[in-house]
């Protein structure tokens, strides 16, 4: 929207971040850091905010030779093209990753290849690597905040660094953005408008607007518009739905990478279909029954239409040489037999047993065909020619390895619904090496940023941890750029409820984050912890003695709705019935369970 006489400014800061994930909090935080007074704002309530980099890996892109690292990330742009100083920035900023981190985030980076007996290590090795034909990339790595993996650590460390400078930074949850305030005859962005309790404000920027809103994932229409499906399951955030996208369209920005997107799930992006509005399941890799055996993946109509043991590269498979996501089909299903199912549901190592629940059985094909709407004679002939390759030790329709293959029997039969998950969409707008936010002319449009998701460099080919490095390198440039001092803008809207020379720093909007205080009576504890996918679990314990817990009620927790909150419910009742916080994990909540039994543990140990 351009800015006009009749617009009245609700509130001033320096700057503005719009998105409260890792690149938000990133370019925040180094505003903060350059003296500026900073709002950011997210859409998602408290707890759910940070995008997906809270519920990313949590492991980041580095290497150890810069020389390589140009030679692997040409390769996997190719035959896109790509800013040569844009690139070369980020190549930089890939080397520098476990610097900035023990310089920025105060912590001894754990570095893989410096590690390579650790578990974590060797399980993430092929992700280290994720295309091992590509030139550069031997020398190719990731890092952690620790030694673990898909437990939030980066995004909380990120979160913390932003609440760590609340004089600086007001935090608004529950907010999103809705437009971008434009000069009509300078093209400056000078602020934007957000929405908050249902009303519309009008908050200037002196100095600039940092665009960190992600992707579109969450918004079906430009999934069908710019992906072209219509049957992706978010991964990630529930939040992530193309404001800006949006904002960036109606300021004149120039967008690219549109039709890209990543994938994520144990069968080239496939993963169990979710309840409705749910997330699809974060899945490892490497459950190796899941891959082989009598089993087999079918797409519409009753058909294989890939390797189900080919370990993926972030949804790509190769296409005549070429690595490219596969079309989703409608309504997948992976198939097995009798045997298989017996071995699938008695599997120690299954990652989610939960979703075994959700098996169809079938006594024959025709039957199991009725289930998965599909043609019954071609689901026959595809069980029928498996069989056969099978039985030759060759497959010839996707040339599986032969000891992976082992024929169905004649029944009952077995299906479960998948649907392709949608890691993060990569489109946005073009952003030169300084993160400034270009028009169709390449002309910069001056005060506005942008990083994250929105408008990724990451092209062709995707190896994991490349966005996270994104958003720390390019959330660093953004904050430092959008807080230095820029020439005045006339700005003839007056302040609402503030003198116009009145300092900047007095007509905030104030801040969501606030300390909290609960009460206890008698044998009352509280206890917290910040181990779970949300934010602080609190929870406080009645008990007569560290043996004899009486009650526990939890008092704050914002964990998913799904396998979180379930941990959430039953962990106290059990702790409490065993007297103990040594009680069994509620699988697929593991690090919900853990922060449940650290805050009833924190507060045991107050009892003297």
């Amino acid at each position: 929207m351009f800015e006009d006489s009749k617009l009245k400014w609700d509130a001033t800061y320096d700057v503005i971040v719009l998105g409260f994930g890792g690149a938000g909090a990133t370019a925040a935080r180094f505003a903060a850091d350059n003296d500026a007074k900073v709002l950011i704002t997210d859409s998602a309530p408290e707890g759910h905010e940070g995008g997906n980099t809270r519920y990313a890996g949590q492991v980041i892109s580095t290497g150890s030779n810069l020389e390589d690292l140009r030679k692997y990330y040409h390769e996997l742009a190719f035959p896109l093209s790509y800013d040569n100083d844009l690139m070369e920035t980020y190549i930089k900023g890939l080397y520098n990753i476990p610097t900035f981190i023990e310089k920025y985030l105060g912590v001894k980076p754990f570095i893989m290849a410096q590690h390579p007996e650790s578990p974590v290590s060797k399980a993430l090795h092929f992700m280290a690597h994720e295309y091992p034909e590509f030139d550069g990339q031997a020398t190719h790595d990731l890092v952690a905040m620790h030694e673990g993996v898909a437990d939030s650590a980066l995004w909380k460390n990120l979160r913390q660094q932003v609440l760590d400078r609340s004089d600086k930074i007001d935090v608004l949850y529950n907010t999103p953005a809705e437009h971008l305030i434009q000069n009509p005859e300078t093209k400056a962005v000078v602020g934007a408008q957000i929405k908050r309790n249902g009303k519309l404000l009008n908050v200037r920027a002196k100095n600039g607007v940092v665009m960190a809103t992600g992707g579109f994932e969450n918004n079906p229409k430009m999934v069908e518009n710019y992906l072209g499906e219509t049957s992706l399951n978010p991964i990630g955030s529930l939040y992530n739905k193309g404001i800006g996208i949006k904002m960036a369209s109606e300021v004149g920005a120039q967008l690219y990478n549109m039709d890209n997107y990543e994938a994520y799930g144990i069968f080239h992006g496939l993963t169990p279909k979710p309840e409705a509005g749910q997330r699809s399941q974060f899945l490892p890799f490497d459950w190796p029954a899941f891959h082989q055996g009598s089993l087999i993946v079918v797409g519409d109509d009753g058909t294989r239409y890939f390797d189900e043991n080919e370990v993926h590269r972030h949804g790509h498979i190769q296409n005549h040489g070429n690595w490219r996501v596969l079309l989703a089909q409608r309504h997948p299903y992976v198939v097995f037999d009798q045997k298989k199912y017996d071995e699938l549901v008695n599997d120690k190592n299954a990652p989610y047993p939960e979703f075994m629940k959700s098996v169809v059985k079938a006594d024959n094909l025709e039957s199991l065909a009725e289930v998965m709407d599909v043609d019954a004679n071609k689901l026959a002939d595809t069980i029928k020619d498996f069989n056969h390759f099978a039985e030759i030790k060759r497959d010839y329709a996707f040339n599986r390895d032969a000891d992976t293959l082992t024929a169905f029997d004649d029944g009952p039969y077995y299906c479960l619904a998948m649907v392709q998950g949608l890691l993060n969409t990569q489109g946005g707008p073009v952003h030169n090496s300084k993160t400034e936010v270009v028009d169709n002319d390449n002309v910069v449009i001056p005060h506005l940023y942008a990083v994250g998701e929105l408008g990724s460099l990451m092209g062709r080919q995707y190896n994991g941890g490349s966005n996270l490095a994104e958003n720390l390198i390019f959330g660093k440039i953004a904050g430092e750029n959008a807080a230095s001092q820029k020439a005045e803008i006339k700005v003839d809207a007056p302040v609402v409820d503030a003198e116009s020379s009145a300092s900047v720093h007095e007509e905030g909007l104030g801040s969501d984050v606030a300390e909290e205080h609960y009460e206890t009576k008698e044998n009352q504890y509280i206890g917290k912890s910040t181990a779970g996918m949300g934010n602080e679990i609190v929870v406080r314990v009645t008990a007569n003695s560290k043996s004899d817990i009486q009650d526990i009620e939890v008092l704050k927790q914002s964990e998913s709705d799904d396998y979180g909150l379930k941990a959430v419910k039953e962990l106290p009742k059990e702790i409490v019935a065993k007297n103990s916080v040594d009680v069994d994990t509620v699988s697929g909540a593991s690090a919900s369970s853990k922060a449940i039994k650290e805050a009833v543990a924190n507060a045991l140990d107050q009892i003297k």
